[in-house]
């Protein structure tokens, strides 16, 4: 962390434990620390725990003695995550909706927000080290932008931050992680597509066209997936081969396939620093590193890969030393 004595750092509180020991964090090391929480959009009919994260980061804010404003960034928010996840679903392919959150709104919309009331800094709550590291979401964040972040929890895990929360009488120190979407709280992808699109059960063939069972709707799936099939006429496990959004259809196999691709197509690439420097990528959260180059919008590896990747997922190059390089779109 950068030295933040008497800097003006504005924080993106989301009533969430993470967050609130990073404002803790800055305020202890003599940061001048605006709480902000950002209003997403919420989709109507949905159970969505907004209002009550709000409350608990204004309780967070009470209790540290911080100013606190509430950012509504619900319409850029529909735009730029929403419109984009919907859409991507509905073209067969699987977003990263937290990566488009992370640009558009926590380093995009509250970025700048931040900066036109003087900010220095921006602080928000993520892991950038370790155990928990979430650098895998920040690769679309621009390049400019990296010397005015700070991210207090560099290094620490989970654990650590909780006892921390706990050390300082934090009012959310027990409250626990959300599992949903970027600002949806414990709405889960799988819960809101099935809202959006209400798929229809379909058949579930093997590579030769035998049925094996049924699934929930083609849509809900992403390749590789293992997946649990309704009237499976034998048992699995099974994971997802490919999938036929026109007909419904999916195709399983009992492994996950690897692919075969000798190198990899990407597009809409971000640098935070040159691509010549990338030692290795990432193809999913917590996936295996995997060591290759990089040839105009192709990552060529070194090795055979070890498991599937899906168009529309991240695909994320860090350095021999483990920075970030960057990012883009699997194609």
């Amino acid at each position: 962390m950068p030295e933040v004595r008497k800097k003006q750092i504005f924080i993106g509180l989301s009533g969430g434990v993470d967050s609130a020991v990073s404002a803790s964090l800055l305020q202890e090391a003599g940061a001048f620390v605006h709480a902000v929480f950002v209003k997403g959009w919420y989709p109507p009919g949905m159970p969505c725990t907004w209002a009550q994260d709000r409350r608990d980061a204004m309780r967070v804010a009470a209790h540290l003695g911080l100013p606190f404003t509430t950012l509504d960034a619900s319409a850029r928010y529909k735009r730029s995550v929403i419109d984009y996840l919907v859409a991507e679903y509905g073209a067969g392919r699987t977003p990263n909706p937290d990566v488009m959150c992370n640009r558009d709104i926590k380093f995009g919309a509250l970025y700048a927000f931040a900066k036109e009331r003087g900010a220095e800094y921006l602080a928000t709550g993520h892991y950038v080290d370790g155990e928990k590291d979430q650098r895998y979401f920040l690769w679309a964040v621009p390049k400019e932008r990296w010397d005015s972040l700070v991210f207090p929890l560099a290094g620490m895990t989970k654990a650590r931050v909780r006892a921390l929360a706990a050390s300082r009488n934090l009012p959310v120190a027990r409250k626990p992680d959300s599992q949903g979407v970027c600002f949806l709280g414990d709405i889960s992808v799988d819960e809101f597509l099935r809202e959006q699109f209400a798929p229809e059960s379909g058949p579930a063939h093997d590579g030769s066209g035998t049925l094996i069972g049924r699934h929930d709707g083609a849509v809900l799936y992403t390749l590789g997936e293992r997946v649990s099939l309704r009237e499976a006429r034998s048992a699995g496990p099974w994971f997802v081969r490919a999938k036929d959004l026109a007909n419904n259809l999916l195709t399983v196999s009992r492994e996950r396939e690897p692919a075969s691709a000798a190198a990899i197509g990407f597009s809409v690439p971000n640098w935070i620093r040159e691509p010549h420097s990338v030692a290795v990528a990432q193809l999913r959260y917590r996936g295996p590193r995997v060591p290759g180059t990089i040839r105009d919008n192709l990552f060529v590896p070194r090795d055979a890969l070890s498991e599937p990747y899906a168009p529309g997922q991240s695909i994320v190059f860090y350095d021999e030393q483990g920075e970030l390089v960057g990012g883009a779109v699997l194609a």
